[in-house]
């Protein structure tokens, strides 16, 4: 037998021991998952979920710091192997949406990574390392991730893994970069109908904001995304608005495109206001990386999925991402970010469809794939120094991911 085949048969036996672990647990976790998607929580005010978490975790023997990073609903829970060895990290969201609930899933990816990490605790063998779970709040919009980066959370971190459900099972998938802004619009109030000469209509400000970048959008790269919504735009069709709001996400694939569109996207507000006498103020909130996915780690997660029977297929070409604060992880530290079918291909996240999918049994059925191949995977990097050593070397020479890499 060669040091190859060893290796894979090694891993094979540890990803069994694993799957029997979550199989023994699974009527607990599928309950787990059913009550995390039946009480949604919002970015920052996720205290039942986090403290489900945190309580379960305890049980299960971790030493659990909670609050963390500064972050009321963060935390982190610890479970040392041995002397030395690596610091792996299990990535746990769990926040929703407004009004449509857990539309992204998050309620999987939580107890996904609780039921890896409780598996872990309860089967592996090694002889040294460390097992994190990094509870982390607010990826819908707050940058919770990137708080807990500023804080310290991650240093000393080796490699970093989660799962997201999605419509294609894939192991490789880039992300946008995004940059959000908030643009508050400032004019006079009037009478609409008696004295309009006297207003400044702050709403115009903010429609011929909405009409200046459709202009700007026949002139901008591939991939580019521009997308707001109108937040504020009076009290009363009596009085002429003398405040509006709007939030916009601006997106491409390199957060250097992002940056350069974002002025453009700010001048064509500054010249809005202008034309009717307004002003316009910017709150620019965190900044979203785009993703770099670590090859050596995907391929591993993409043959313990396959080792359970599902097809594991490509990315497409062009198209089909999202934004997420996992990327400014994947800057820092060797991670991977795979998807989980629990929908047919176009059925979009942050829908009620996938809300309820995330519910169903092809919601189940994904969970239990992608706890399986986290814990396995995690294992491996564990207690496997040349996987380690591949994933360190893909994360110094990869360039920032678009889909391929």
């Amino acid at each position: 037998m060669t040091a190859t085949q060893r290796d894979t048969s090694a891993s094979e036996a540890r990803r069994a021991r694993l799957a029997a672990a979550i199989d023994a647990d699974w009527p607990y976790l599928e309950a787990f998952a059913l009550d995390l998607h039946a009480h949604p929580e919002l970015m920052f005010e996720e205290h039942r979920s986090a403290g489900k978490l945190v309580g379960s975790l305890r049980e299960a023997g971790f030493e659990v710091e909670a609050p963390a990073g500064g972050l009321d609903t963060a935390f982190i829970a610890r479970h040392g192997f041995g002397p030395g060895g690596p610091r792996i990290a299990l990535m746990a969201e769990y926040d929703a949406l407004p009004e449509i609930g857990h539309a992204c899933g998050h309620n999987l990816i939580a107890t996904a990574a609780l039921g890896a990490a409780r598996a872990l605790r309860s089967a592996l063998e090694a002889s040294g390392g460390e097992l994190l779970v990094i509870g982390c709040p607010a990826e819908e919009g707050g940058g919770g991730k990137i708080l807990l980066l500023r804080a310290g959370v991650f240093e000393g971190v080796d490699a970093a893994l989660m799962f997201h459900p999605g419509s294609r099972t894939m192991t490789i998938r880039g992300a946008l970069a995004a940059a959000r802004v908030t643009m508050r619009f400032y004019g006079k109030a009037a009478h609409a109908a008696s004295t309009p000469e006297l207003g400044i209509n702050a709403l115009d400000a903010c429609l011929l904001t909405f009409h200046a970048i459709n202009a700007l959008r026949q002139h901008v790269k591939d991939e580019t995304r521009i997308h707001g919504i109108i937040t504020h735009g009076g009290s009363a069709p009596n009085i002429v608005p003398d405040y509006a709001e709007a939030k916009f996400l601006i997106r491409h694939r390199r957060h250097e495109e992002v940056d350069a569109l974002k002025e453009r996207v700010l001048a064509a507000a500054r010249g809005a206001a202008a034309a009717v006498g307004a002003r316009v103020e910017f709150d620019e909130g965190l900044a979203y990386a785009e993703r770099r996915v670590n090859v050596p780690m995907a391929a591993r997660f993409a043959a313990h999925l396959e080792a359970q029977g599902e097809a594991v297929k490509p990315a497409p070409a062009i198209g089909g991402v999202g934004s997420s604060d996992f990327g400014n992880v994947s800057q820092v530290v060797p991670a991977i970010h795979p998807y989980v079918a629990i929908v047919p291909e176009g059925v979009s996240a942050h829908t009620p469809e996938f809300a309820a999918a995330a519910a169903s049994p092809a919601g189940m059925r994904g969970l239990r794939l992608a706890a399986t191949a986290l814990a396995a995977t995690a294992a491996d990097l564990i207690t496997d120094p040349e996987l380690l050593a591949a994933a360190r070397a893909d994360f110094g020479g990869t360039a920032a991911a678009g889909g391929t890499a």
